[in-house]
């Protein structure tokens, strides 16, 4: 069962098409998931103040707000873990919603198998205080995992949960490059090559709230060709 701690997991889906909601219910509740379902997102915006929602799953292309603008809804308020579900195949679109603060990805017609162990892995590492990583200092940056917190210059920062263990990780390298697969395989729980732009585009994130000059790092860098690298 996803259960934690005796609750039930819940899991929001955000999707106006019946087939793909109904095939997407019926999915979660196989896993054991409690499902909350909204085919808008001014309804997913209800839910999420109603409910206790664990993990979101969006789509991109929603009647009236759209998904991407329903993610950064969420991200200003929440650290929720958000799951694109898109049957966009546009690059555009998949960036512009991992921008927006998402934290993974699946196109649809999706695998099943493959979307119930992307949450799994969200959860775990959500819930799972034995992967929580030491405290870390790292320049200006002060991460603390007994809060979730994260601190430049003494002035806590807005991160989400898998920004907040991207830069857990890095810091935790001391100094060594960690590529793209790394990251992926260790934070995401891929068990396999994933898409290197979910990376990329949190390390976009990660930059503009770590660094005095974003467009010209200097504790977070990229080593090309090979990953990137949090300054020792």
């Amino acid at each position: 069962m996803a259960t934690m701690g005796g609750i039930t997991r819940s899991v929001l889906v955000v999707e106006d098409d019946d087939a793909i909601r109904l095939v997407l219910r019926t999915n979660l509740e196989d896993e054991g998931y409690r499902v909350v379902e909204s085919v808008t997102a001014e309804q997913a915006l209800v839910e999420m103040i109603d409910e206790r929602i664990d993990v979101v799953l969006v789509d991109l292309r929603l009647p009236g707000i759209q998904g991407l603008d329903l993610i950064r809804s969420l991200r200003a308020t929440s650290q929720v873990p958000i799951i694109i579900v898109t049957a966009q195949t546009d690059s555009h679109d998949v960036v512009g919603g991992l921008e927006a603060g998402a934290d993974d990805y699946v196109t649809k017609p999706f695998v099943a198998k493959e979307l119930m162990a992307r949450i799994r892995t969200i959860l775990r590492r959500a819930g799972n205080h034995e992967e929580r990583p030491q405290a870390q200092v790292c320049g200006p940056i002060d991460l603390n995992p007994d809060t979730a917190e994260v601190r430049r210059h003494g002035s806590p920062i807005a991160v989400s949960r898998i920004e907040f263990y991207v830069l857990a990780e890095l810091i935790g390298a001391r100094g060594k490059v960690l590529s793209r697969d790394h990251l992926l395989r260790k934070v995401w729980g891929y068990g396999h090559a994933g898409d290197g732009r979910i990376v990329d585009n949190l390390i976009y994130r990660l930059r503009s709230k770590i660094e005095d000059d974003p467009a010209n790092p200097e504790l977070l860098t990229t080593v090309r060709g090979f990953g990137y690298r949090m300054k020792a």
